[in-house]
């Protein structure tokens, strides 16, 4: 993963390191540790906040329709800020952390009011104009 983000870097592209655990790794405790562990396997020295971005995507809510309570998201986000923190310093708490996995029009402006998240990483509800509009809708005002 960390030479496909470098290639992106090269490239002057943004680079989205989408991590995230299955069902039965959450199921068995090991969701921060399995998103601990992808982070330290893909984010090197010199990512910025200009140009990468992580995704949380919890592998067993993406297309399911079930994803994570606002509490659990929250809990991955603060640990994803930390690991980053640790790896990066600074930087590492400028990083924007996006959340994906059956993101809709329903519940997009929860997700998007939680601490730590930046942004949705949205799916199947972009192929439908109105839902994908009303998604864009949730988004808070940049001042």
């Amino acid at each position: 993963m960390a030479a496909k983000v470098k290639a992106a870097r090269r490239a002057e592209l943004l680079a989205i390191i989408c991590i995230g655990e299955t069902n039965s790794q959450r199921l068995a405790g090991k969701a921060l540790s399995v998103c601990g562990d992808q982070i330290a396997g893909s984010v090197s020295e010199g990512m910025t906040s200009s140009n990468t971005a992580i995704g949380y995507e919890p592998l067993w809510a993406i297309g399911s329709g079930h994803m994570p309570t606002s509490e659990e998201i929250i809990e991955v986000h603060a640990h994803i800020r930390e690991c980053l923190a640790a790896r990066l310093g600074t930087e590492g708490k400028k990083l924007r952390i996006l959340y994906g996995g059956s993101v809709k029009p329903s519940n997009a402006g929860t997700i998007l009011a939680l601490p730590e998240v930046g942004g949705v990483l949205v799916g199947g509800a972009s192929l439908k104009a109105a839902d994908f509009k009303a998604i864009f809708s949730a988004v808070p005002a940049v001042a």
